[in-house]
Parts: structure tokens; C-alpha cells; sequence
């Protein structure tokens, strides 16, 4: 085998002409200890908080706080392997999470790695995880109905697109499921989803993933969990990562959902890394800026303006309290920087309302500007009827001698708390809930006894699709209650009543 001078001269030639002279610097630092999911780092001079830094075992980790001789870090990952002495370095770029249509139907951690077995994520884009919420005038007010489904919450509690909703009672109050019931209505409204589990057990997150493919909703939700087994960084930056990934869409014009379940562990998970780094302690032991922690987060909620693609972000935070304690330090912080929130009251529950929705305590504070015309016109004056049911309920319990009105008025209440319950995972067409309710004002179901209001309502329903569908297309089509619409709806009800009336007349005889 001969060499070729020339070729190999000409060859060194060009790498001498291509080489480019570049030294690479990194700030390289010395764990001094480390423990419990955080490590107490020396010589990161210039680090900046929120700035990621590598381990040698592989782990990153957020710079959390900076003090005057070392910098405390929270470890992202698997913190036993590192040692006293290990090299840190920093590599001057913030905490970022894949986004885009690649992870749209996957279960993956706060960091965008997939849980789920499915392969690598492959995305083009990344966003940083915090990231500054609109201004004032980049927005625009909340006007355009996001329905969920479940009658009693877009009937006295509308959520809009941009809106901030709290969902907010006792463990087992049925929380999950409200929200989940939203994010199953939003199957071919364009709406993406996005489900963050923080802090909830593995068992719960599966089985979340689960209805969520039943139902062919994991076709538009991406799903973050950072459940209870996992480090407390991660449970605090799940919500982050998880308002990140809604931005992108956002910001692409196209409307978005979040579910943060639930913020109450993210802020023990924060109070938590606080006490570790030995941040000042305030009331319950949580850190005097967890306000910020979770104002920050929300505030990023909302309906862009037109200059900006007026696209939308709805947050639906759950908060957790003990025995009903809604004074509590964490659920009024909540319940101050959302518009509005749902109250799950367990009596209720127990009682077998579900959704447990107490409508005295509830409230949106968007209120009828995220309603159709339609659902404005029939269930304005529903709240107040409720409210006014359970105070006459009270007074009736006392055992007191009732008059023919006021017994009148609580048979109605009785048969419209029957009215407004709804199984779980069955979100109904927002057409179906106007007619469901304009009949229960109305009294049609005044005659049935009160354990049959939901098999009437079912055959009311059937009765308007098969024989009376174009009274339902024009309410679909219209989204109000035109004149006309609302003439063909009350003789369509008075059809139905009377068919009711006959078959009972033929039961009694």
C-alpha cells in the first residue's frame, strides 16, 4: 500500500485552514454537603438562580439559593450517588422542558422525560420552565365559554377560555373527577390539555392515564407527573414545566387547559425545600413567598389579545383542605389570586350529590360573560333558587307547618338538586344541559316522583334528539334562545309533559 504525499499534505492543508481557535469555559464548583434532595455547592461565583448546574453522576439541578459563600442547589434527580468533594458545573442555561406535538399524548416528568414506555420525545422546541406572564396589555377580558360538561358548573359556576378556576374541598370530595370531566369535554373543540399530578400516588396517575385513553382524550392531553415517591424539586417544578408546555400553544394562538392536581403538595413540597435550605419559616411553616410560588404560576393564565394570536391558557388549580377548612393559610391564597372557585362539600357528597357542589360558597367571577345566550337565559336565576332551597330545607327540618306555596317551592328544590347531579366520566352537550334545565325551571318534572328525575331527564333528552332535533340544532346552531327557539321548546316540553301525565294516568288505573 503506497502513500500519496500530495493527498495527505493537501489534507492536513485544510484542517489547518478550517481550525478555529475556541476555548470552551465552564465555572466548576465543590459540593461541600448534600442530603435530602439538595446540595450546599462552593465557587459557583457567577451562577444565577434558576440556572441548572451538572453532577458528575449525571443529575442537574437548580440553583435556589444564592448566599455569600456557596450556593444552595436542589437536586432534580437521583441525589444519594453524590458526595462531599463531587465537581458541580454550572452550564449557564435556565430550567427548560420540551414542547410542541410531540408531547401531546404522552405521560412524561417535569424535565420531559417519558414515563410511559413509548420512546424518546422527540421535539424541535424548548421552553423555559418560568417564564414572565403576560402584561395588562397583552390581554384581553375573558368572554368565551370553556364548557365542561357538568351541569351545575356551567349553569352557576362558568369557566371561560383564559379564566382561573379553583377546585377546592376535602380529600375524596371528587375533585380529579371534575376535572377530569372537563378535559373529556374538550374532545373536538381544538382545546389541548394539559393534566399535572403532583405529589398524587402512582396508582391514582395510572389510573387517571387510563380514563383518559378509554375516552380517547390522551389524543389532545399531555399528561406531568411527579408523584408522591418522587424528590420534592420535581413535585415543586411539575406545575411549572406543565404551565410551560400550555404557553407554547398558547402563544401559537391555539386555546389551552391546565389541571394543576394538586398545588396544596407543590407548596408542601416548596415549604419543604425552604426549611432544607433554611429559609425563614413563616405562618404554618411555609416560607413567607409562597404566595409568589403560586401567584406567578396563575397569573400565566389567561386570553392573550388579538396582536398576540389570541390564543388562551384555563387553569383549573385543585387545593386539598382539612376538615373543610377554607381559612386555612394555602387555600385563601388560592382563593385570592383565582377569579372564581368550586366548593366540594363532603356532606354533600356523602349525601349523594355528586358533583358535591355547595352553590352558596361557590362562585365565578367571570359569572355570565363565559355563557352562551342560551345558558344565560335559563339558569339565571337557578343560583338563587338553590340558595334559597337550602335555607327553606333548614327551616323545614325544624318540623313547622308549611304552606302550599312554600311546599311547592321545596318540592321544586328537591327535584332540581335531583336534576343537576350527573355521573362521572358522562360530560353532556351544552344544548342538552339548556333543555335539562329549562324544563326543571319550568316544573315539567314537578309530577315525577323525586328517585325518578334522572331516568325522566334521560327520556326528555332521547325525546328531543329523536322527534324534536330541529328545537336542539337551532340552539347548537344559534348558542341563544331566540323567540322562535324558545316557543318550539316550551310546546315541545308541554308535548313531553303530557306524555308523562298520560303514562302515570294509565299507571294508576
Amino acid at each position: 500500500m503506497k502513500f500519496k504525499a500530495d493527498e495527505i499534505a493537501s489534507v492536513i492543508q485544510k484542517e489547518i485552514e478550517d481550525f478555529r481557535g475556541q476555548i470552551e469555559t465552564s465555572e466548576v464548583g465543590r459540593v461541600l454537603e448534600v442530603g435530602d434532595g439538595i446540595a450546599r455547592c462552593y465557587g459557583l461565583r457567577s451562577a444565577m438562580a434558576g440556572e441548572m448546574v451538572e453532577f458528575p453522576n449525571g443529575s442537574n439541578g437548580l440553583v435556589f439559593n444564592l448566599e455569600e459563600n456557596s450556593v444552595g442547589v436542589i437536586i432534580l434527580g437521583e441525589y444519594k450517588t453524590i458526595q462531599e468533594g463531587d465537581e458541580v458545573r454550572a452550564t449557564g442555561n435556565l430550567l427548560s422542558v420540551p414542547v410542541g406535538d410531540a408531547t401531546i399524548g404522552r405521560v412524561i416528568d417535569p424535565l420531559g422525560n417519558p414515563l410511559d414506555g413509548a420512546g424518546p420525545i422527540v421535539a424541535s422546541e424548548s421552553r423555559p420552565v418560568e417564564y414572565p406572564a403576560p402584561g395588562v396589555a397583552g390581554r384581553q377580558p375573558v368572554k368565551q365559554p370553556l364548557q365542561t360538561g357538568i351541569k351545575a358548573v356551567d349553569a352557576m359556576t362558568p369557566i371561560g377560555r383564559g379564566q382561573r378556576e379553583l377546585i377546592i374541598g376535602d380529600r375524596k370530595t371528587g375533585k380529579t373527577a371534575v376535572a377530569l370531566d372537563a378535559i373529556l369535554n374538550q374532545k373536538d373543540t381544538g382545546v389541548i390539555c394539559v393534566y399535572v399530578a403532583c405529589g398524587q400516588r402512582s396508582a391514582s396517575v395510572a389510573g387517571v392515564v387510563e380514563i383518559l385513553r378509554e375516552h380517547g382524550a390522551m389524543d389532545y392531553t399531555v399528561v406531568i407527573s411527579a408523584s408522591a415517591n418522587e424528590p420534592a424539586p420535581l413535585q415543586y417544578v411539575a406545575p411549572y414545566s406543565g404551565a410551560a408546555i400550555a404557553e407554547h400553544f398558547m402563544y401559537q394562538g391555539k386555546h389551552t387547559l391546565v389541571v394543576y392536581d394538586d398545588l396544596s403538595k407543590q407548596a408542601q413540597a416548596y415549604r419543604q425545600l425552604s426549611l432544607l435550605m433554611r429559609r425563614p419559616p413563616g405562618r404554618e411553616a411555609y416560607p413567607g413567598d409562597v404566595f409568589y410560588c403560586h401567584s406567578r404560576l396563575l397569573e400565566r393564565a389567561c386570553k392573550l389579545n388579538d396582536e398576540l394570536g389570541g390564543g388562551s391558557m384555563t387553569a383549573l388549580p385543585i387545593i386539598e383542605t382539612l376538615e373543610g377548612e377554607v381559612s386555612a393559610y394555602i387555600p385563601t391564597n388560592v382563593i385570592s389570586i383565582t377569579d372564581g372557585q368550586i366548593y366540594l362539600e363532603p356532606n354533600l357528597f356523602f349525601a349523594g350529590v355528586r358533583p358535591a357542589i355547595n352553590v352558596g360558597i361557590s362562585v365565578s367571577r367571570v359569572g355570565g360573560n363565559a355563557q352562551t345566550k342560551a345558558m344565560k337565559k335559563v339558569a339565571g336565576s337557578l343560583r338563587l333558587d338553590l340558595a334559597a332551597f337550602r335555607e327553606l330545607e333548614a327551616f323545614a327540618q325544624l318540623g313547622t307547618e308549611l304552606d302550599k306555596a312554600t311546599q311547592q317551592q321545596l318540592d321544586r328544590g328537591y327535584r332540581m338538586v335531583e336534576l343537576l347531579k350527573q355521573p362521572q366520566y358522562q360530560p353532556m352537550h351544552e344544548a342538552d344541559q339548556v333543555v335539562s334545565i329549562f324544563a326543571g325551571t319550568r316544573g315539567v318534572f314537578d309530577s315525577v316522583p323525586v328517585n325518578g328525575v334522572a331516568a325522566a331527564e334521560k327520556e326528555l333528552q332521547q325525546f328531543m334528539r329523536e322527534e324534536k332535533s330541529e328545537v336542539r340544532n337551532a340552539i347548537i346552531e344559534t348558542g341563544a334562545l331566540g323567540e322562535e327557539t324558545e316557543a318550539a321548546l316550551i310546546a315541545a316540553l308541554d308535548e313531553f309533559r303530557k306524555r308523562l301525565a298520560s303514562r302515570k294516568a294509565v299507571a294508576a288505573t
